[in-house]
C-alpha cells in the first residue's frame, strides 16, 4: 500500500528555537505560509524577528525545530533553499563602484542562472523594479529609494519562488514607501512574500496577514480584522460633549466607571466648546446604551458618540508593549 506524502507549504517551520548561548532568541515558533501569500512579520527590537529570517534563508542554523522552504529541508538541504529564496537583508550588501547593471550581471551569474537567460531576467527586474532610470550610473550615486529597488532586483533576479525581505522601507521617505509598497504588492502576486517592518501603516496596507512576534515567540497569527476583533475582547468609543476645560477631571471620573480607561483627546465634533474622550472596554459589550443613558441623566449636551475600530498598533501594543505590561500588573 502505497502512501501519499504531504506537500508542505511554501514555507513551514515547526517548534523553531534558536539559543545564543543561554540567550533564547527564538522560542518554540511555529507558523506556515501558503503559496501567494505576502505576510507581514512583526515584533520589537530584539523580538527574534530578524533570527527567523535568517534561518529561513539559511543564513544562519537554529538550535532545533523543524523549517522547510519550497519544499527543502534548511539543515539537509540548504543549496536547494537558496535556489529557491530571494533575500533582502535590512542592509544590502550593494558594490557601490558598480554600475547597476553590471551588479546585476555579477548577482545573476552568482544565483546560478543561466548565461542564455541572464539577459531576459535582467530585463525583468529592471521592468519590475522600476530601474530603467539609473540602470548606467553607479549604485554609490542613487538615492536610498533606489538602491532598496537594486536590493529587490538581486533578491529577484533567479526567480525564486519565495522572497524574504527584512525591513526593506527601512530609511525611506513617504514617497519611496509607496513605490516599495506597490513594487511589493505586485511581487506577491505570483511569489510568497514575508517580510519585517516597524511600519505598521504599511503592513496593514499590503499584507494579507500578520505574524507577530515577542521575546523570541510567536503571540498572534492572523488576518488583521481576525487580530483587532480579538484583543482580549476590547471594544473602543469616542464620545464628545458640551463643555470647557473645568469639567474635564468630573467628566473623566463619571466615564470612567463605565471603562477601562479614559483618555482625553482633540474634540472631533463641537469645537472648542467641546470635550472630546476615547473609553476603552474589555468586557466586549456594548457600551454605547450605557453611555448615552449617563449623559441623559446628567444632562450632558451629547455631540458625538460612535464605536472606533481598533488598528493593527492597538493589536501589537496590547501584545507586546506598555498595554500588556499594564495588563499583566493588574
Amino acid at each position: 500500500m502505497s502512501t501519499q506524502q504531504t506537500v508542505k507549504p511554501p514555507i513551514s517551520v515547526t517548534n523553531l528555537t534558536k539559543y545564543y548561548g543561554s540567550l533564547c532568541a527564538v522560542n518554540q515558533a511555529s507558523f506556515e505560509i501558503k503559496k501567494g501569500e505576502i505576510v507581514g512579520f512583526l515584533g520589537p527590537n530584539g523580538a527574534g524577528k530578524s533570527t527567523v529570517l535568517k534561518i529561513l534563508t539559511c543564513f544562519m542554523s537554529a538550535t532545533s525545530g523543524e523549517v522547510y522552504v519550497a519544499g527543502h529541508n534548511v539543515y539537509t538541504d540548504p543549496l536547494a533553499v537558496r535556489r529557491k529564496v530571494g533575500y533582502q537583508p535590512e542592509n544590502v550588501p550593494l558594490y557601490n563602484e558598480m554600475l547597476v547593471y553590471d551588479y546585476l550581471q555579477f548577482m545573476a551569474k552568482m544565483r546560478g542562472v543561466p548565461r542564455a537567460k541572464r539577459s531576459e531576467r535582467i530585463d525583468y527586474v529592471v521592468q519590475t523594479c522600476g530601474l530603467k532610470p539609473v540602470i548606467g550610473r553607479a549604485i554609490r550615486e542613487l538615492s536610498k529609494g533606489f538602491r532598496q529597488r537594486v536590493g529587490l532586483a538581486q533578491a529577484l533576479i533567479h526567480d525564486p519562488e519565495v522572497l524574504i525581505l527584512d525591513e526593506p522601507m527601512e530609511g525611506l521617505d513617504p514617497n519611496q514607501i509607496i513605490e516599495i509598497r506597490d513594487l511589493i504588492k505586485d511581487i506577491g502576486r505570483e511569489k510568497t512574500v514575508i517580510f519585517s517592518s516597524h511600519i505598521l501603516q504599511e503592513i496593514e496596507k499590503i499584507a494579507d496577514r500578520i505574524l507577530i512576534i515577542d521575546q523570541g515567540r510567536i503571540v498572534a497569527n492572523g488576518t488583521i480584522a481576525q487580530m483587532t476583533s480579538g484583543i482580549e475582547n476590547r471594544r473602543r468609543y469616542r464620545i464628545s460633549l458640551k463643555g470647557s476645560s473645568e469639567q474635564e477631571t468630573d467628566l473623566k471620573k463619571e466615564l470612567g466607571a463605565l471603562a477601562s480607561r479614559v483618555q482625553l483627546i482633540p474634540p472631533a465634533a463641537g469645537g472648542p466648546d467641546a470635550l472630546s474622550f476615547e473609553l476603552t472596554t474589555r468586557d466586549g459589550g456594548d457600551l454605547r446604551p450605557r453611555l448615552f443613558q449617563l449623559a441623559g441623566d446628567r444632562k450632558w449636551e451629547l455631540l458625538e458618540l460612535r464605536e472606533v475600530n481598533l488598528s493593527l498598533e492597538d493589536t501589537f501594543r496590547a501584545l507586546t508593549g506598555r498595554d500588556k505590561l499594564q495588563s499583566e500588573a493588574s
